[in-house]
């Protein structure tokens, strides 16, 4: 592994660890976390209110710009973005195994959170987006 695939695998870890901590705070039960099969990989795996969500995470880091440091420009961070149809699809699908092997007949769908950390400020932002891909894609 690289010095730059760690430093990513990193940023991904503390990503998610925000992320089941916000969900968390917003009524989750977080059920399972990096659930994988040789057909894809689900960040987290919740439950709020009788239905299952399946999230996916994705996490950027923000840096300072400029010689001060204080330049924000957070409209350059939208990490959901990076979460495009053909990973939808795919998470859709390892989702829709995973409720068959469970024999779960709830629910469910699929939803991404962005996570923006701060490394000047040690903070993070997370934006939620429930019902990522539409039942007829």
């Amino acid at each position: 592994m690289t010095k730059r695939t760690t430093a990513r695998k990193k940023v991904g870890n503390l990503g998610e660890d925000i992320a089941c901590r916000f969900l968390k705070g917003r009524g989750f039960v977080v059920l399972e976390r990096n659930y994988s099969k040789k057909w894809g990989e689900i960040d987290i795996i919740a439950e709020r209110e009788g239905r299952v969500h399946f999230v996916e995470v994705k996490s950027v880091t923000r840096e300072p710009r400029g010689r001060d440091g204080d330049i924000s420009r957070e409209r350059d961070y939208v990490p959901e973005e990076l979460v495009d149809l053909r990973k939808l699809r795919k998470l859709a699908r390892t989702a829709m195994l995973y409720m068959e092997n469970m024999k779960d007949e709830r629910e469910y769908q699929i939803d991404v959170v962005g996570v923006i950390l701060d490394n000047r400020t040690r903070t993070a932002k997370c934006r939620y987006f429930g019902q990522a891909l539409e039942d007829n894609l």
